[in-house]
């Protein structure tokens, strides 16, 4: 399957709304062109007339095409609610500026909305950190998608915010919980570090707060793998920070690789676990690796890939 740009392929774009529209229509052809029969995306305008209802709203156009009854579909009529929930703390903009968490999980979050307004969905933006930052309404309108858009664009043009603020996963989560009315799919971007076990045990009551109510939910745990989950960095004295914390240690790579991979693997498959538990998709991102598995990890989500 021909793969979508891929991270390093799109610094010197500037125009966030043009390079979500590629990254898509980029994913939708390399679908279509996938190897495995059977397998197709509906990215429709109209529905199929179902008898007895009004022929008000009937594609006649349509209608002398394909001989076939179409109702169009109006902006107010969408088949999905989803919230986009955005870490914006200070471990994601790890590991450099330009080539961070928070620059990829903005790409797909782009990526997505695009997707969503294809297929007539609402969809809303919240980031956060320690506490919300910014909540924007959930719709399906064109000018609300292009809004968004530039939205996302000021995050990859800002720094990151002096000072520690921390993350607050787990309170945000259970703030959005109580917010949303209606049944909703909620995607989470979030590197899930820095966390003590306590808080992760917070998070995750969080998440399985979502499914009490009744709300899909999709986990994409974004990180930069040769580094934060591999530990590959040369044999040389380096001065560890902590970007949420701010605590600095200087070691030997070699001298703690071995144990601290055990420990990612540990934390990882614990999440994973328990996630599932929970019936929370978990989706672990690279950095690295182009943007495809997070989109087509969306649609299988919704049912929308099939073979």
């Amino acid at each position: 399957m021909p793969q979508p740009l891929n991270l390093a392929a799109v610094r010197s774009f500037e125009n966030l709304e043009f390079l979500a529209r590629q990254l898509v229509e980029g994913f939708i052809t390399g679908l279509h062109q996938s190897p495995y029969h059977g397998f197709s995306v509906e990215f429709s305008e109209h529905r199929l007339y179902n008898p007895g209802e009004s022929t008000r709203h009937l594609d006649w156009k349509v209608f002398a095409r394909t001989d076939k009854l179409f109702v169009k579909r109006y902006e107010e009529e969408t088949n999905l609610r989803c919230h986009l929930l955005l870490d914006v703390s200070p471990s994601m903009y790890y590991p450099a500026p330009g080539y961070d968490k928070l620059r990829f999980s903005v790409l797909c979050a782009a990526a997505l909305t695009t997707l969503l307004q294809k297929q007539r969905d609402a969809v809303g933006l919240v980031t956060f950190a320690n506490e919300v930052e910014l909540q924007t309404p959930v719709r399906s309108t064109s000018t609300h998608r292009h809004t968004l858009l530039l939205t996302l664009q000021q995050l990859l043009e800002r720094a990151p915010a002096p000072g520690r603020a921390g993350t607050n996963v787990a309170g945000v989560i259970h703030t959005i919980a109580q917010q949303i009315p209606k049944r909703s799919l909620v995607v989470l971007f979030s590197d899930m570090l820095g966390r003590a076990p306590a808080e992760q045990t917070e998070t995750l009551a969080a998440l399985q707060h979502l499914r009490h109510q009744h709300h899909e939910v999709l986990l994409f745990h974004v990180m930069d793998r040769t580094t934060e989950a591999d530990f590959n960095f040369q044999d040389r004295p380096y001065l560890f920070e902590d970007l949420e914390t701010g605590q600095k240690v200087k070691l030997q790579p070699s001298q703690v690789r071995e144990q601290y991979q055990a420990t990612m693997r540990q934390y990882e498959h614990e999440l994973a676990l328990r996630c599932g538990q929970y019936k929370i998709d978990f989706v672990p991102v690279d950095i690295r690796e182009p943007f495809d598995k997070v989109l087509y990890a969306y649609l299988v989500k919704r049912g929308k890939v099939r073979g």
